[in-house]
């Protein structure tokens, strides 16, 4: 996920080509790519003709080695291989992407740079509403079509603002808790467990305070565990709360947190600062449970944790998000950024990610052939995995972005500070 919101202009654009008299092409010169005015964006096989022999740019976070080497080895030689798509993978921040996407954009470059985004929340709310975004798009994407429920909070909202068909998901994450089975034989799955498991092991549980974005997804696991996961989600839906009807919602989960420091580390007079400090503190033995986006199978397998490392989520379910990719509105290959983000959501595609970098599928399982549904059921998991269906099952939509602010100072307020 990106963070940072949208940058301001960017200086020093490309000086404009010295004009002059045209020459005429070569008999043998390529023939023009279409422009996207003359596609028909919704006839499919048009798409496809148009896209071929293009090279569209997808531009992202690039610190994720594991995500760029199947980018690369996986999806870009698929792409060319089915539709003569060349695939270039542009690793930046987002704060840099989004400085040269508006700079462009402000300068009016008609054919900039960028063709498509991994974005969402707030950078994807800013591009919105700056009309930095072509579309709706979804709609044209077969794939989306077939095998994505648009009817999904989690595609209908990021963080809080509609889509609108401006973005197409790529992949999930959800917060999941584990331990030392050696250690702990029964895991808390309820918040009324939880709250006893935290008496049992007294000075031994915490988490990290909210402000750092696993702090503030633990607390909303364990108020949506109190007030239900239907009555939570009307938090991920607000454009514009108010402290009040936030606190409406919530009340009863602060309450609880209240209720569970006398039996936290330090008995919840302080928090650790970050997620990396609950996780050496669990490294180290100091605590009993951790948790996080994902399973930590990679810390399994790299001999950081013990191989008796176990994974649970809660009964209620656990807060997960979604991220997802955006077409800039002067994206110069906006038919190539079509197949290629269609080719993400592809089963196929969606099947490999869950393979290899054990994301969570964005397609409605439900809307898949019964093969692609049993091959997504039959990938082999690690010990600290939990299966794709029951994470699903069992996943609640975290609250919108501008909900995030006041739900940590209503937590500093009525659970820190109590």
């Amino acid at each position: 996920m990106f963070g940072g919101t949208l940058a301001g202009c960017a200086g020093g654009e490309e000086a404009p080509a010295e004009s002059g008299s045209k020459q005429e092409a070569p008999a043998d010169a390529p023939a023009a790519e279409p422009a996207a005015a003359d596609i028909d964006f919704a006839d499919w096989d048009a798409v496809l003709e148009a896209a071929k022999g293009q090279t569209v740019s997808w531009y992202g976070w690039g610190g994720d080695e594991a995500r760029n080497n199947w980018i690369n080895t996986v999806l870009a030689p698929a792409l060319k291989e089915k539709y003569d798509v060349t695939l270039e993978l542009v690793g930046m921040d987002i704060n840099d992407i989004l400085t040269q996407l508006s700079g462009e954009m402000q300068a009016g470059v008609e054919e900039g740079s960028i063709d498509f985004i991994w974005i969402n929340g707030e950078n994807f709310y800013s591009c919105k509403e700056n009309d930095y975004l072509w579309g709706p798009f979804t709609d044209y994407l077969p794939n989306f079509n077939d095998y994505i429920d648009p009817e999904s909070p989690e595609v209908l909202y990021d963080f809080g603002s509609p889509t609108e068909g401006y973005e197409c998901p790529y992949g999930k994450a959800q917060m999941q808790m584990w331990y030392d089975s050696k250690a702990i034989s029964d895991p808390p799955t309820t918040v009324e467990a939880f709250k006893t498991f935290c008496e049992q092991h007294k000075g031994q549980v915490t988490y990290p305070e909210p402000g750092d974005f696993v702090g503030t997804a633990f607390i909303s696991c364990l108020i949506a565990g109190v007030i239900g996961k239907e009555e939570f989600e009307k938090l991920s839906s607000m454009s514009e709360p108010t402290e009040e009807a936030v606190l409406e919602v919530v009340q009863p989960g602060l309450d609880y947190l209240r209720e569970l420091n006398p039996y936290l580390w330090k008995e919840g007079a302080t928090f650790p600062a970050d997620s990396s400090t609950v996780a050496t503190m669990y490294a180290d033995g100091e605590l009993v449970l951790n948790m996080g986006y994902g399973a930590p199978q990679d810390l399994v397998e790299t001999g950081q944790l013990p191989e008796s490392t176990r994974s649970f989520i809660f009964d209620s379910g656990t807060v997960g998000n979604s991220n997802f990719m955006a077409i800039a509105a002067n994206a110069p290959h906006k038919a190539a950024a079509l197949v290629a983000i269609n080719e993400v959501v592809s089963p196929e595609m969606q099947l490999s990610i869950y393979e290899n970098l054990s994301g969570i599928s964005v397609l409605d399982m439900e809307r898949l052939p019964e093969e692609d549904q049993q091959a997504f059921a039959d990938v082999p998991l690690g010990e600290t995995q939990i299966p794709l269906d029951e994470l699903l099952a069992h996943r609640v939509s975290e609250a919108s972005g501008p909900v995030i602010p006041i739900l940590e100072k209503l937590w500093l307020e009525q659970v820190a500070q109590a």
